[in-house]
């Protein structure tokens, strides 16, 4: 990518916060390290950073709508100690048997961010997460992947990312 991107999309759970599998608690928010730093300096580049995760929780039953959004206004606050902020964030609230559009690798809700945002061209976006299917949207759309492993990452998606 020669030029800047025009948004930078990230995974929530194992690329911005711990994965805690079905978080519902925001006292148990906990950043991965130099997450906020690097949101920051794509803060400091005026590029938007918006947030897209799967919270198939919600359609299980083990967590509410109103959990997942206290989750995100905790990770909001503690990214302000840090004077990082996300410009958008956006879930998924259906289990994967549900086959909607907007669970990734789905990408409704990329698409979505870019019609809230006329200023985002979905093929000039840096798309990050620590699974394959947060990768996915990125190459459908034409953007840049980067996959940031973290312990949840199966071996064989490393190695699918290299190529």
């Amino acid at each position: 990518m020669n030029q800047l991107p025009t948004a930078v999309f990230l995974d929530r759970d194992g690329t911005v916060i711990e994965d805690r599998h079905y978080l519902s608690r925001p006292e148990e928010v906990k950043l991965i390290p130099g997450a906020a730093d690097a949101i920051a300096r794509i803060n400091a580049q005026l590029i938007p950073v918006i947030v897209i995760t799967n919270q198939s929780g919600i359609a299980r039953g083990i967590f509410t709508e109103e959990d997942h959004e206290r989750v995100t206004q905790k990770l909001d606050e503690i990214l302000r100690d840090y004077g990082a902020h996300l410009d958008a964030s956006y879930y998924c609230p259906h289990a994967p048997e549900d086959a909607c559009d907007c669970r990734k690798p789905g990408t409704l809700l990329f698409r979505q961010a870019a019609h809230d945002n006329q200023d985002i061209d979905l093929a000039r976006a840096l798309y990050v997460g620590d699974r394959f299917r947060d990768l996915e949207p990125g190459i459908a759309l034409g953007g840049q992947s980067v996959l940031i492993p973290s312990p949840e990452t199966p071996e064989s998606e490393i190695e699918a990312a290299k190529t």
